[in-house]
């Protein structure tokens, strides 16, 4: 009966894992990286529509993005896309393809995004810990409709602690990977 429960939050913890993962995947590490634009939409014919739907995004070198529209009219809505976003960078295109020029990171940008993985990193633990507690929520709530035994609840209590301690587990790991990443010069 609670395995239905456990199996149900560790699902949630997984895909807290992923968002985590893919948001680490498009922060900026000083290296030319495709997924970097992955978050980026752009008003295409007044539909937003991810970057990398509308463009084949490579990195030829290791601090240069080239983004090749597979619409040469979209070019000027792309730049203005990459000017809004978040990514502080300027395109700069020769009207087939887009250039993204990643600047090197000094010490202080460095520190800051080492900051941003590990709020990020506490953000998703918290995902986690607050799955674990609706999971607890409903283990005493089965309890108390007596369709499952102390024993029972304490097993399943154990079953969950494990299973949210190796997702947190996993997100350190994740964020001391990036953050080492970005650290490195």
């Amino acid at each position: 009966m609670y395995k239905q429960a456990i199996s149900t939050a560790e699902e949630k913890m997984d895909k807290t894992k992923e968002v985590f993962k893919r948001d680490m995947q498009s922060l900026r590490a000083g290296r030319a990286n495709p997924q970097l634009l992955d978050r980026i939409s752009v008003d295409y014919y007044g539909t937003m529509t991810p970057l990398n739907q509308m463009a084949n995004i490579s990195a030829p070198e290791p601090r240069v993005l080239v983004i090749s529209p597979w619409d040469a009219k979209a070019i000027p809505l792309i730049e203005k896309a990459l000017q809004m976003s978040d990514l502080g960078m300027n395109p700069a295109n020769d009207g087939k393809i887009i250039r993204l020029i990643i600047p090197e990171l000094n010490a202080e940008r460095r520190k800051e995004l080492s900051k941003k993985v590990g709020q990020a990193a506490e953000d998703s633990k918290v995902a986690i810990r607050s799955i674990r507690r609706d999971a607890m929520e409903q283990f005493k709530k089965m309890k108390k409709d007596s369709s499952l035994s102390e024993d029972d609840q304490r097993k399943a209590e154990e079953e969950l602690q494990k299973v949210t301690d190796a997702a947190t587990k996993e997100i350190d790991a994740l964020a001391a990977e990036k953050e080492k990443e970005i650290l490195a010069i």
